[in-house]
């Protein structure tokens, strides 16, 4: 599908110069754009490639001269991967799926399908559901008994959505998510050897010699999301034990997470692709998890706090701090404790050197 520069201007509330009738139907970096490519010269390294490229349109940065490339239309912007995400929904041409309900589709009688509801190939919708005007069940997805799903959902192919689950509006789940999965609740029937090194963080020996027998503890509660969640593909979201594990508005997770049972998670929180969160943390608004970070069970993250890349949090961190490294410390504090151990092979050497001279030998014990 073709739109002019003109719309998509106005779409973002952006300026615009040249041809307003030049038509896009996509985008491309500026050495690889065609004629029908908005070129993205977001970055002043891109700039020397518009001058040999086919593209008549360009999306620049404010401050840019478009009049200085063979260009018939530019679009004007002070942050252009904010107005990258307007543009790229109105580029995208989705998965193409069918419209209606296919006929290989099991629909039990009691759910409650909404109006414009597209329904892709071996759907098992259960007893009980409501799904929502205008949204999109890919193929091969599930959903289980009294799950409700809000307006204009989009469901990728293989998306798992157990019972007992309420999800909002505008939810979107990636290829094979899981939504309400059992969570991973055991008990031994006397105190593990686990409970008692977390009771006592001093002993680093396990002495018990019984053998011990794991129970599941099953998980009776579903699974709460609010509006305008987004999930990643193979991320998990086991179903609470008594009270439903939930996700607040806005919260967008990468592939690969896992959210255990009975977190709680607050609004506007990023989740990078690969975190762990045990069961029971909590998690508060506006919070961002680098990748591969690890959250323990049963902590608080406050409002704000931002973790870097594979940081391991291991007990409750205030609102507002920036976290890195295993066990998480303040950034600051993790840099200089990084720095240090640097300067230890050259201290060690200095030491050697000291104790040579004074003791005559460069052995140090």
């Amino acid at each position: 599908m073709k739109f002019t520069v003109q719309e998509i201007a106005k779409s973002i509330g952006a300026e615009f110069y040249g041809d307003p009738e030049t038509k896009v139907s996509s985008v491309a970096e500026p050495k690889l754009a065609s004629e029908l490519d908005i070129a993205l010269a977001i970055n002043p390294k891109y700039l020397d490639d518009l001058k040999d490229s086919s593209a008549k349109c360009a999306l620049l940065v404010k401050g840019s001269d478009w009049t200085e490339y063979n260009l018939r239309a530019a679009i004007i912007v002070s942050r252009p991967r904010y107005a990258m995400s307007t543009i790229s929904t109105i580029l995208d041409r989705g998965q193409n799926y069918k419209p209606g309900i296919h006929p290989s589709s099991i629909i039990d009688p009691s759910a409650q399908v909404g109006k414009n509801v597209l329904i892709g190939e071996m759907v098992v919708i259960s007893s009980n559901v409501k799904v929502g005007d205008n949204s999109i069940i890919g193929p091969q997805c599930y959903i289980g008994s009294n799950t409700i799903l809000g307006k204009s959902c989009y469901l990728r192919e293989g998306v798992k959505i157990g019972s007992d689950v309420l999800i909002g509006e505008r939810f979107v789940a990636q290829p094979s998510a899981i939504i309400g999965a059992d969570g991973f609740s055991f008990v031994t029937e006397k105190s593990s050897a686990v409970e008692e090194i977390r009771a006592d963080l001093s002993k680093s020996t396990v002495h018990k010699s019984d053998n011990q027998i794991w129970h599941r503890i099953h998980s009776l509660a579903g699974v709460t999301i609010g509006n305008d969640v987004e999930i990643g593909a193979n991320t998990c979201i086991d179903r609470g034990t008594v009270k439903p594990t939930s996700l607040g508005d806005g919260v967008k997770a990468d592939n690969l997470s896992q959210i255990g049972h009975n977190v709680q998670i607050g609004n506007n929180t990023l989740i990078c692709a690969q975190v762990g969160i045990a069961g029971s943390a909590i998690i508060g608004n506006n919070v961002v998890l680098g990748g591969q970070s690890g959250i323990s069970d049963n902590i608080f993250v406050g409002d704000n706090v931002i973790t870097g890349g594979a940081t391991k949090v291991l007990s409750n961190i205030p609102a507002g701090r920036v976290m890195l490294g295993y066990p998480a410390m303040k950034m600051d504090t993790q840099l200089e404790v990084y720095r240090n151990l640097r300067k230890l092979p050259k201290i060690v050497k200095e030491l050697a050197k000291i104790k040579k001279s004074v003791f005559k030998s460069s052995k140090i014990d």
